[in-house]
């Protein structure tokens, strides 16, 4: 029995596409048909995607998922009270994960999947290279004990890591994580076909690890950002305690909500004293209609609203 009133599934899958046009026009009639919304990403190496609504209708998008040719599209759930999503977004890039390299195969070669009841003993080996894959905010946020952390900047940032830091691990143990498994399937995919012998990735990311382990066997630390107006979950994929900076994007703790550089809705320690004052008055203006909006019942805290969205 589903007691909250949406549920949330990410999805990806590497499979070659040869009619995008096609498959992005069903999602979008299929979609805001069945009232789902969040963003889907095609392109000729395949899907990802994170999309929210009703139980019932996320139901009937796995199945239209599958009809569309997705039978392995890696399909991770959780739930919320809140529509996650302000829109539907359905678009067409050059990758479903931007890595900018030719050297990979990641639908037909990836690295060892290991299942979150065995992840414990993987990087509780002294002989593992235990390597988070996202960006640096993200491993600011939250990651695992004695993990590498690359600060990197973007995903694409990571080949220059291992050409740099990891030319002498190619016969060494590698065991790297990410959110939902998207990233490590293509960096795997890179690393072994640049000679790495034996690199492992956590099968479904840490939203499938976080799922599955309880959090008294769990060695996560911290929170796990997600790429909607959540913006961070915990053990068990509970709703997590970071907020949103509406200037600049930033994911923001809740000791950085007591800083004197925090104000809401307009600044936070991270942008502080590089907002123009025609952007500060519009952010204003916005905090107000958000204030009217909550006062009439028609504001959700998962959703990023502008003056124009109410």
């Amino acid at each position: 029995m589903i007691k909250s009133k949406f549920t949330i599934v990410t999805f990806y899958q590497f499979k070659k596409i040869d009619d995008i046009l096609k498959i992005k026009n069903e999602l979008v009639h299929f979609c805001k048909f069945n009232k789902i919304k969040g963003t889907i990403i095609l392109a000729g190496e395949g899907i990802n995607g994170t999309t929210a609504g009703v139980y019932e209708s996320i139901i009937k998008f796995e199945s239209h998922l599958l009809s569309l040719g997705f039978a392995d599209h890696n399909p991770k759930y959780s739930h919320s009270k809140f529509m996650p999503f302000f829109r539907l977004k359905v678009r067409d890039k050059k990758e479903i994960v931007t890595l900018r390299s030719k050297n990979v195969d990641p639908e037909n070669i990836t690295g060892k999947k290991i299942k979150p009841k065995y992840w414990n003993n993987l990087i509780s080996d002294k002989k593992t290279i235990l390597i988070d894959l996202r960006n640096n905010f993200e491993v600011e946020m939250g990651t695992f004990k004695n993990s590498l952390n690359p600060n990197t900047k973007s995903f694409t940032d990571f080949k220059s890591y291992v050409k740099n830091n990891l030319k002498k691990a190619k016969d060494k143990k590698i065991a790297m994580f990410c959110t939902g498994g998207i990233r490590c399937e293509k960096m795997s995919s890179y690393m072994i076909k640049k000679g790495f012998k034996d690199v492992n990735q956590l099968d479904g990311g840490i939203l499938n690890y976080l799922e599955k382990t309880s959090q008294d066997n769990s060695l996560w630390n911290g929170e796990c950002f997600v790429f909607d107006n959540r913006v961070s979950v915990k053990n068990e994929l509970k709703d997590g305690t970071y907020d949103l900076c509406y200037a600049c994007q930033y994911p923001i703790s809740q000791n950085m909500l007591k800083s004197k550089k925090y104000e809401k809705g307009i600044s936070c320690p991270y942008c502080y004293g590089k907002i123009s004052e025609s952007k500060k008055q519009s952010l204003k203006d916005r905090s107000k209609q958000i204030s009217i909006a909550k006062k009439k019942g028609l504001y959700s805290p998962y959703i990023k609203q502008t003056v124009n969205d109410l």
